[in-house]
C-alpha cells in the first residue's frame, strides 16, 4: 500500500509488491503478474506483464512471455504497446533515449523504437545529463567511458567502472572493485 508525507495510509495494502509513483503511475504486482496504478489506487493497465518498471519519458519498459525467455518493450500510460517487445532488456528512457540489450550487447533506441545510432556496446547505463557511461570488454577486463547521444565517444573508455552524471560529476573506479580507488570526473 502507499502513505502520505504525514504517514497516513491513502491506498491500502492489497499488492504482491509495489514501486514508487513517477509520472503519476505506479508499478504494482497481482497474482504474479505487473501493472500500474494512479494515485487513487486505480488499475489503469491491468496486471498482465511478468515484469514491469517505472514510467520514464512518458514509457515504461514491460516484459511479456516468460521471465526468463521473454522478450522487453515498452507501453504508454494507457497501457498501449507502443515499442513491440523484441528486447532482451530493456531499460528506463531518460532524455528521449533507452538502453535495451540485444542478445549480449546493448544499443540505444528512440521512442518510437528505432536504433538511435549503429554502434553497440558490451553495457550501457542511461543518458544523464546528456552522457550514457558504456563499456567496451568483458565484466573482468573490459573498461567504461561515456558517449554522446550521437553515441560517440566523448570521454574514452578507460575506467573500471562510471556511474551516471548527476549535477556535473560522476564516480568512476580504476582498479578492481576490492582494492580500486573511486573518485570524480566532471563533463
Amino acid at each position: 500500500g502507499y502513505i502520505d508525507k504525514d504517514g497516513k495510509p491513502v491506498i491500502q495494502p492489497e499488492y504482491d509488491a509495489a514501486g514508487p509513483f513517477s509520472e503519476g503511475l505506479a508499478v504494482i504486482r497481482m497474482d504474479g503478474q505487473w501493472g500500474y496504478i494512479d494515485k487513487q489506487g486505480n488499475i489503469v493497465i491491468d496486471p498482465q506483464f511478468v515484469s514491469a518498471g517505472s514510467f520514464s519519458d512518458g514509457l515504461a519498459a514491460i516484459r511479456i512471455g516468460e521471465l526468463l525467455s521473454g522478450k522487453n518493450g515498452y507501453v504508454d500510460k494507457q497501457g498501449k504497446i507502443v515499442i513491440e517487445p523484441k528486447f532482451d532488456g530493456a531499460y528506463p528512457f531518460s532524455d528521449g533515449l533507452a538502453d535495451v540489450q540485444v542478445g549480449t550487447k546493448y544499443r540505444f533506441i528512440d521512442k518510437q523504437g528505432k536504433f538511435a545510432f549503429p554502434t553497440e556496446f558490451d553495457f550501457a547505463d542511461s543518458f544523464s545529463q546528456d552522457l550514457a557511461a558504456v563499456r567496451v570488454g568483458d565484466e573482468t577486463t573490459g573498461k567504461y567511458g561515456y558517449i554522446d547521444k550521437q553515441g560517440k565517444m566523448v570521454i574514452e573508455p578507460k575506467f573500471d567502472y562510471a556511474d551516471r552524471f548527476s549535477e556535473g560529476l560522476a564516480a568512476v573506479r580504476v582498479g578492481d572493485e576490492a582494492t580500486g580507488k573511486y573518485g570524480y570526473i566532471a563533463r
